[in-house]
C-alpha cells in the first residue's frame, strides 16, 4: 500500500499554549513530530476504529475467566503478581483506563501487531500536538482528524471513579524518574482525570511515592507540597507491572495488600500485563483461528517470513526479522533476550515516496477514538517519528 502526505505549515505552539498545555510542545513532543500529515480515507479510519474495537472484545473473550497456573505461566505473568491479577480481573472496579492497538494496514486489511495495553505513551502528541498541526495549517474542521482520545478517557475516568465512589476522588499518577516523556503523559492524564470529578490529582515520579501498610498510615502518599504529605485513594502508575514485580517486589507485595484491602484502586489495573503480554497473540490465534484481523502467532518457531518478539518486551527491544529462508534479518539490541519469544507472521507496511514505513496506533479508551502513525525507514518501526493525519 502506498502512503499519501499533506504538508503542514505554521507554528503549532500558539494552538497548543491557548489550551495552557504548554509542557505538549516542549522537547518531548515536538522534535519528533512530522510537519506533514497522512492523508487517510475516512472509509479506511473507520475500518482501523473498528479494528480496535474488535480486537479488544477478541481478547476479552479469549482469557479464561478462572485464570489457571498454566495461562499465567504461559503468558510469562510474574508469579508474585498472579493475586493482583486475579483479584482485579474478577472485580470490575478495577478498571482499565485505555491502551494502544498497534496496527499494520495491509492489503488484506488491519493486522494487529500488538496492544500496549498497561503503559501506553504517545498520549499527549495523539490528542493534542497532531490537532495542533491541523489548527496551524488551516485543516482544523471538526470532521479532519479521528481524535476523541481527551474526550473518551474524561469517560473513562468519570467511570472508574462512579464504580469506586467509596473512595475520596484524589488521583496520584507516577512516571519513570528523569522521563520528561513520561511526565508529559501523566500531565495529560491528570487534566482528564481533573475534569472529570478528580478533586485532586498530582503528578511525580515513582520514587517520590510511599507506600505504608501499617496501621492508620496504610495507603499510597505523596510530598505534595514540601512537608505536607497526603493520602491518595486513586493510583495511575506509567510503570509497567512487570518491572515493578521485577525490581520492586516489596512495594508490588505492598500494593498488592492495599489493592486487595481497597485501601487504594491502581490503573491501569494489574490484569491488563494479561494484554500486554505478546503471547496472548498466540493463544488469540488458537482461539480464533485465521480470523481477518490477526496475524499468525505461535511461541514455536514458523515457517516463512516471520517476526520474532520477547512477550513482555518493550520499546522495540530485541525483535528480530526472520527472513523466507529462515535466515535472521533485522534484529534490534535490547535487554530482554532472555525472556520468552513470541513468533509472528510477518506484514509488510504501508510505505511513502521515500520508502518510510508506517504503523498505526489506534487507541482505545472504552473504545477506539483515535488514530496516529509512526513511520520509520527501518523494517521495525519503534522509537520513531509520529505523523499526524487528515481525514480525506
Amino acid at each position: 500500500m502506498n502512503i499519501n502526505l499533506f504538508p503542514l505549515t505554521g507554528d503549532v505552539s500558539p494552538a497548543v499554549r491557548a489550551l495552557g498545555w504548554e509542557w505538549a510542545i516542549e522537547d518531548a513532543c515536538q522534535n519528533y513530530v512530522a510537519r506533514e500529515a497522512v492523508q487517510l480515507p475516512e472509509a479506511e479510519a473507520e475500518t482501523l476504529l473498528q479494528a480496535a474495537d474488535t480486537l479488544y472484545d477478541m481478547l476479552v473473550q479469549a482469557i479464561p475467566d478462572a485464570l489457571p497456573d498454566e495461562f499465567l505461566r504461559q503468558l510469562a505473568i510474574p508469579p508474585n503478581l498472579w493475586g493482583a491479577v486475579r483479584h482485579s480481573w474478577h472485580d470490575e472496579r478495577h478498571w482499565h483506563l485505555y491502551g494502544r492497538f498497534d496496527l499494520a494496514l495491509t492489503a488484506e486489511g488491519p493486522k494487529l501487531l500488538e496492544f500496549n495495553a498497561d503503559t501506553a505513551t504517545s498520549l499527549p502528541e495523539t490528542m493534542v500536538v497532531q490537532w495542533a498541526s491541523l489548527v496551524a495549517a488551516g485543516q482544523a474542521e471538526d470532521d479532519r482528524q479521528a481524535n476523541g482520545l481527551f474526550e473518551c478517557l474524561e469517560d473513562q475516568f468519570r467511570h472508574w471513579r462512579s464504580l469506586n465512589h467509596d473512595r475520596q476522588a484524589t488521583l496520584l499518577l507516577v512516571h519513570l524518574p528523569d522521563s520528561a516523556e513520561d511526565e508529559a503523559n501523566c500531565a495529560v492524564l491528570a487534566e482528564a482525570a481533573r475534569i472529570a470529578g478528580f478533586a485532586d490529582t498530582y503528578v511525580c515520579p515513582v520514587d517520590e511515592m510511599r507506600v505504608s501498610v501499617a496501621g492508620e498510615d496504610r495507603g499510597v502518599w505523596a510530598e505534595t507540597v514540601p512537608g505536607q504529605w497526603q493520602r491518595f485513594d486513586f493510583l495511575f502508575k506509567l510503570v509497567p507491572w512487570e518491572i515493578l514485580a521485577e525490581e520492586e517486589p516489596a512495594l508490588t507485595a505492598d500494593l498488592t495488600d492495599l489493592l486487595l484491602t481497597r485501601n487504594v484502586v491502581v490503573a491501569n489495573p494489574a490484569y491488563a500485563l494479561l494484554f500486554q503480554s505478546k503471547a496472548l497473540l498466540a493463544h488469540l490465534w488458537t482461539t480464533f483461528p485465521h480470523h481477518p484481523l490477526l496475524l499468525e502467532a505461535s511461541l514455536q518457531p514458523l515457517a516463512g517470513h516471520s517476526v520474532r518478539k520477547p512477550v513482555l518486551g518493550r520499546e522495540g527491544q530485541n525483535v528480530a526479522e526472520i527472513r523466507p529462508d529462515g535466515s535472521s534479518g533485522a534484529d534490534i539490541p535490547g535487554e530482554f533476550g532472555q525472556q520468552p519469544q513470541l513468533y509472528q507472521q510477518w506484514a509488510e507496511l504501508p510505505t511513502d515516496a521515500q520508502g518510510r514505513r508506517y504503523q498505526a496506533g489506534v487507541f482505545w479508551a472504552g473504545e477506539a477514538c483515535a488514530i496516529g502513525f509512526r513511520r520509520d525507514i527501518s523494517l521495525i518501526t519503534n522509537l520513531s517519528e509520529f505523523v499526524p493525519h487528515l481525514l480525506v
